[in-house]
């Protein structure tokens, strides 16, 4: 008794007249008056967008202008990860949706410039951005909002929409008896663009194209190699690869994969790694759904090869320099180092002169 249950929309749905679809969705569509936004059925139901894409792309496009759209502003508002929101926007981007430039600023300061398109199919051919300084605007006749269905209107009582008076732009009409004529600001702001291109039915759009890459993306790193491939070390390599799925069931490999394989656990056995070492090393932190494990562990036992060991004089500590003893001078008696006994550096000199 204390929970309320809000079964309003059940008996509207029951009330409805007429024939009601045993299966899919049922509409109830009630016009909005304020806080909406415009969004075309090639966003809403692009084949080519992911569905985060398309909720990003509609997102962005009942922004106001300057609002900021960045990856990490969008990780912060949604649930999405910053990975999942960034290929997001290269969807919207790829498809001609959005635009990323970089702009430089004062002082040597470089931001980034970002534009949403909400009709690229439009832009492509040669059609008027909507809004852009110049765009036609005529006097025309206001476009009738779509009236809702006939069996939804029945019931919630929505009022049919009145039709718009259409006025021409060449003549003055005389007001109607009985309706007060309207402002002159109110003429002047009741204006609509011109109706832009309709896309043809199952017309695909133009494809757009993409920029150059500014920085071509580094070769993958060849799998290692030992310097002599012997047979025990091949068959210890293979056994080892075999062996992976009792520690790890998602790295089930082919015969093809394991001989693919092999010479990279080789050149890991070569450098005197044991073989707990290289299982821990290619099982350890399996990312979750593993779809390509070949792949994975060519990664592994090539970005975490170990060095060489060093050997038993390379862990020495080096020695000193022997250090010439101390001698007494013949002359002055003075302290000096030397190999062999004599005179100092300063009575060295006079002897020499004399002699």
């Amino acid at each position: 008794m204390d929970t309320q249950h809000d079964n309003a929309l059940a008996h509207a749905l029951a009330a409805i007249p007429g024939p009601v679809p045993p299966s899919g969705v049922i509409h109830i569509v009630i016009p909005h008056t304020n806080r909406f936004t415009v969004v075309g059925n090639h966003l809403a139901q692009h084949a080519g967008l992911s569905l985060v894409a398309i909720g990003i792309g509609v997102h962005i496009q009942s922004l106001p202008a300057g609002s900021e759209i960045s990856i990490k502003t969008l990780a912060a508002r949604f649930p999405e990860g910053e990975v999942k929101i960034a290929c997001a926007l290269r969807e919207l981007e790829a498809h001609g949706y959005l635009r990323r430039t970089r702009v430089r600023l004062a002082k040597g300061r470089v931001a980034t410039r970002t534009v949403f398109c909400n009709q690229p199919g439009a832009v492509l051919r040669g059609g008027v951005v909507p809004g852009a300084p110049g765009a036609p605007v005529v006097a025309a006749a206001v476009r009738n909002p779509a009236p809702a269905p006939a069996l939804v209107r029945e019931h919630l009582r929505v009022p049919e929409p009145e039709p718009t008076r259409v006025r021409e732009p060449a003549r003055v009409r005389e007001p109607e008896p009985g309706l007060a004529p309207e402002p002159a600001h109110v003429r002047e702001h009741i204006r609509v663009r011109e109706p832009e291109p309709t896309a043809v039915a199952g017309a695909r759009p133009a494809p757009v194209r993409l920029p150059a890459p500014t920085a071509p993306k580094p070769p993958r790193r060849p799998l290692p190699h030992p310097h002599a491939l012997t047979p025990e070390r091949r068959q210890a390599a293979s056994a080892l690869l075999a062996d992976l799925r009792r520690h790890a069931v998602e790295l089930v490999l082919s015969e093809e994969a394991v001989e693919e394989l092999v010479p990279g656990v080789a050149a890991w056995l070569e450098r005197d790694a044991t073989t707990d070492a290289i299982r821990h090393a290619l099982t350890a932190d399996l990312p979750k759904p593993l779809k390509h494990p070949a792949r994975l562990l060519r990664h592994r036992l090539t970005a975490l090869l170990p060095p060489p060991l060093p050997g038993v004089h390379d862990l020495t500590a080096p020695r000193r320099a022997p250090v010439p003893p101390f001698q007494t001078c013949d002359g002055c008696e003075r302290a000096f180092r030397s190999h062999e006994p004599g005179h100092c550096r300063d009575c060295r000199a006079p002897y020499g002169e004399a002699a």
